[in-house]
C-alpha cells in the first residue's frame, strides 16, 4: 500500500440511506431525474436532494451505482450516499463503489436486494484527500470527453433529421407510392439460444428494441451474444444500409417504431455478425441508395405520430406493430435519383460521423476501465500520469470544440 493509505470500511466515510417513495404520479413532466435502481425512470418537477449525488441500487439491481450531477431524487429501490466531506472526495467515492463488490452483496431474497450491513462494512483503501481529488479529475477527464461526444453525437442527429424533413417538404419531383415497393427484403423473429450446439452452431449479436437509442453512443456492452441456426442467420445478417424496425414492445406511455440505422462503422464495433431480434424488423430498401432516404422518413412519420395508427395496444399496455397492414397503406413520395443523390450527399457522412464518435466513446470506456483499478490500487503514480492525460484530454476537448463550432454553423448543413 502508497505511503499515506490506509484501509477503512465504508461507514467511516459515508452513510447508506434508503430512498423515498415518488410523491405523486410516477411520471411528471419536470427537471429533475427520478432515479431507481437501474437508471433514470422518470423526470419530477420537485426533488429530495441537493445534487452532485451517489446513487446505489437496493432492489432488482443490486449495487449499480450512479452519479447525478443535478438535484435528484432516489426512489425506495435505491440508496443514497451522505458522505464525510472532511475524509472523502465524492466523485472518486463514485468510481471507487463499482469495484468494490457491491453487485455481490445480496440479500438472496425472492427480490434481490443488497445487504446493506455488508455494504457499510466492505474495507476500502483509502488514499489522503488531495490525492482523491487527482484521481477523480484524471477519471472525471474521460468522462467529459465522453460527454461532450454524446452531445455532438446529439447535435449531428438532429441536423440531419432536421435537413431532411425540410427537404422532403419541398420535394416537388416524386411518385406517391406505398412504403412497401421501397423495401427489398424484410424479416424479423432472430434469437438464438444461448448454448451453441449442434443445430444452433452460428454465433452472432442480437439488437433488441431497448439498444436502438443506446447504438449510436457507442454503448454497445448489453447487445447480447447467442447462437443460431444456419439458415435464420443467413437471412437476418445485417448489412450496410439496412433498417432496424421495432414492431412490439413500447408501454403505458411509449409505443414503438424506433429505427436504428445500420452502417459499415456500426457494424465494425462487433466482432461477429449482428442481426435483429425477435421483436424488430429488418428493413432492406430495393436499393442501398434509398436506406438515408427510408430511415429518416420513418423517424419523420414516427416524430408526427404518424405510425400510432398502425399500432396495437394490449391490455397490459404491450404495443404490437400491424406491419403487414404499414407497407401496405403507408404511402411516401418516392423522389427521383437526382434528388437522392442530393440526399446521400449531405446525411451519409453525418452518420459516418455519430458512428466513429460511438467507437471513440467505446474506447474512451475501455481506456478509464483499466486505469481505474490501478490508479484505486495505487498501481500506478498519479502525479505523473496526472500530467499526461491533462495533455492527452485538452487535445481532444479542443478539437471537439473546433468540430461544435463547425456543426453549430452547419446547422442546417
Amino acid at each position: 500500500m502508497r505511503e499515506g493509505w490506509k484501509e477503512i470500511k465504508l461507514k467511516e466515510i459515508c452513510k447508506f440511506k434508503y430512498g423515498k417513495n415518488l410523491p405523486g404520479k410516477v411520471r411528471v413532466l419536470g427537471n429533475y431525474p427520478v432515479y431507481g435502481s437501474s437508471g433514470i425512470v422518470s423526470y419530477h418537477k420537485d426533488y429530495l436532494l441537493e445534487g452532485p449525488g451517489i446513487i446505489i441500487g437496493r432492489k432488482g439491481t443490486v449495487g449499480k451505482v450512479q452519479y447525478s450531477k443535478d438535484n435528484f431524487f432516489p426512489i425506495d429501490t435505491t440508496f443514497y450516499i451522505q458522505e464525510d466531506k472532511s475524509k472523502v472526495d465524492l466523485k472518486f467515492l463514485y468510481y471507487r463503489l463499482p469495484i468494490s463488490g457491491l453487485d455481490k452483496m445480496n440479500s438472496d431474497a425472492a427480490v434481490p436486494g443488497l445487504n446493506r450491513t455488508a455494504a457499510i462494512n466492505q474495507k476500502i483503501n483509502l488514499p489522503p484527500l488531495p490525492t482523491q481529488h487527482r484521481i477523480a479529475k484524471i477519471l472525471s477527464a474521460y468522462d467529459d470527453l465522453i460527454e461532450n461526444n454524446l452531445k455532438r453525437i446529439k447535435l449531428l442527429e438532429e441536423m440531419a433529421q432536421s435537413y431532411f424533413d425540410n427537404w422532403y417538404s419541398k420535394i416537388t419531383d416524386y411518385e406517391e407510392t406505398n412504403l412497401g415497393a421501397l423495401i427489398d427484403h424484410e424479416i424479423g423473429r432472430g434469437w438464438g439460444k444461448e448454448e451453441k450446439s449442434e443445430e444452433f452452431s452460428k454465433p452472432a449479436f442480437v439488437i433488441r428494441g431497448t439498444d436502438i437509442d443506446e447504438l449510436p453512443h457507442g454503448k454497445i456492452e448489453k447487445v447480447p451474444f447467442r447462437y443460431h441456426k444456419k439458415s435464420n442467420l443467413a437471412s437476418r445478417r445485417l448489412q450496410d444500409g439496412d433498417i432496424i424496425f421495432e414492431v412490439s414492445g413500447g408501454s403505458s406511455y411509449e409505443g414503438v417504431a424506433k429505427t436504428l440505422f445500420i452502417n459499415d462503422e456500426l457494424l465494425r464495433q462487433f466482432d461477429h455478425p449482428v442481426m435483429p431480434a425477435s421483436f424488430c424488423k429488418l428493413v432492406r430498401p430495393m436499393d442501398r441508395n434509398y436506406s438515408n432516404f427510408l430511415f429518416h422518413f420513418l423517424r419523420f412519420l414516427r416524430k408526427r405520430e404518424g405510425t400510432e395508427v398502425f399500432e396495437i395496444r394490449s391490455a397490459s399496455n404491450i404495443v404490437n406493430y400491424n406491419w403487414t397492414a404499414f407497407l401496405k397503406f403507408q404511402k411516401v413520395n418516392k423522389p427521383t435519383n437526382h434528388n437522392l443523390i442530393e440526399l446521400n450527399k449531405t446525411v451519409n457522412p453525418v452518420y459516418k460521423e455519430i458512428y466513429n464518435l460511438g467507437i471513440q466513446n467505446q474506447r474512451l470506456k475501455e481506456a478509464r476501465d483499466i486505469l481505474l483499478p490501478r490508479l484505486m490500487t495505487g498501481m500506478v503514480d498519479v502525479e505523473e500520469l496526472e500530467g499526461q492525460v491533462k495533455e492527452k484530454m485538452e487535445d481532444k476537448l479542443t478539437m471537439a470544440a473546433e468540430n461544435k463550432v463547425n456543426y453549430s454553423k452547419n446547422r442546417n448543413i
